[in-house]
């Protein structure tokens, strides 16, 4: 059976080939309802189906989003890419979902890959961005958001959360409840100090405890961002003579782990220890005791994202449109700090 082509449509609809092109990429002219009608009933009759790969060469761009991510298994990584799959599908585009897993030769790999398809745009959640992925991106003259972080390393239009603010609250509210300091669970030693959401996590830690008149010296302690390596950290912290009585934890997945070390070690929380975290991932709410912690609208960081992504008049760099766009921080309490919260 013979390939329906678009001069197939255009005929049995009596029409020009243009026309089809306008309905079925619904522009960039306007076509008369009873015309767009005429050649949507000719594609149903003829069973045609566009050939994305040869849009995409005419007009170097595909419906494709490229998104990359640290670790989707991260809970707070997943659910910000469904949100971005979500907004995209709003839009008609799709995502393409890549894992760098914090290292910068697949943040690499992934940028060629995605970019080497004429992705619409390019989504993208950096840990510290080299300078050799902000050297690919503009080789490729890339329509890039950033996500989550906007490194120093690359000048190109972000959507960030207020990271610093947040972990000041949660910090500040834990040191309301009376607890003598905040200890806190950070990165590990090669995080980023600058481009990083763990390291402004901990940073608004440190501004919270300075406030307060409390010291940081040997309150800070290293740990890998995920509840496996937070667990094993916590239980010899925990464990310790100097126990803290309260943490601040740069993310969620490790306030889980820690919430788990301390029910080994038959700890109350938050009786003998307060635990807060930053990132409110679903199951901060299911975790034993709830989990107190900072949240932002994911939803609405998604949809700038996607929207910023695919704004030509973004693209120029030093443009006079804004190329920073923060949401707010908020804290959500629950029981783990000391409160009758959910």
């Amino acid at each position: 059976m013979a390939k329906v082509t678009r001069d197939d449509v255009a005929r049995l609809a009596g029409t020009s080939t243009a026309v089809v092109s306008y309905v079925i990429n619904n522009g960039p002219r306007p076509v008369a309802p009873a015309t767009r009608e005429r050649v949507l009933a000719a594609i149903k009759e003829l069973g045609y189906r566009p050939d994305r790969v040869a849009q995409a060469m005419a007009s170097r761009r595909t419906d494709l989003i490229g998104m990359i991510v640290p670790d989707a298994r991260q809970p707070f990584f997943a659910e910000m890419a469904h949100a971005v799959e979500r907004a995209a599908a709003d839009r008609g585009k799709m995502v393409l979902v890549g894992n760098s897993d914090y290292r910068d030769e697949r943040e690499i790999h992934y940028l060629r890959a995605f970019l080497g398809m004429r992705v619409a745009g390019l989504i993208l959640v950096s840990q510290g961005m080299s300078e050799r992925a902000a050297q690919e991106i503009e080789a490729w003259d890339a329509r890039v958001v950033l996500l989550h972080e906007r490194p120093e390393a690359l000048d190109d239009v972000a959507v960030v959360t207020d990271d610093i603010g947040g972990a000041q609250l949660a910090t500040r509210h834990l040191l309301e409840h009376g607890h003598a300091y905040v200890a806190c669970l950070g990165g590990i030693e090669s995080t980023p100090s600058v481009g990083d959401p763990v390291a402004d996590h901990v940073e608004g830690w440190r501004r919270a405890m300075r406030e307060a008149g409390r010291s940081v010296e040997g309150r800070l302690y290293q740990a890998a961002y995920d509840r496996y390596d937070a667990y094993e950290t916590a239980l010899k912290i925990l464990s310790g003579p100097d126990r803290p009585p309260a943490i601040f934890c740069a993310t969620d997945d490790q306030a889980i782990g820690v919430l788990r070390a301390a029910r080994e070690l038959r700890l109350d929380v938050p009786g003998d220890l307060a635990v807060a975290g930053f990132d409110d991932v679903k199951e901060a709410g299911l975790t034993d005791p709830p989990l107190t912690t900072i949240s932002s609208d994911r939803p609405a960081m998604a949809r700038a994202a996607v929207d910023l992504v695919l704004d030509d008049g973004l693209k120029v760099s030093g443009g006079r449109r804004e190329r920073v766009k923060q949401f707010p921080s908020a804290l959500v309490i629950r029981r783990s700090c000391g409160c009758d919260g959910a």
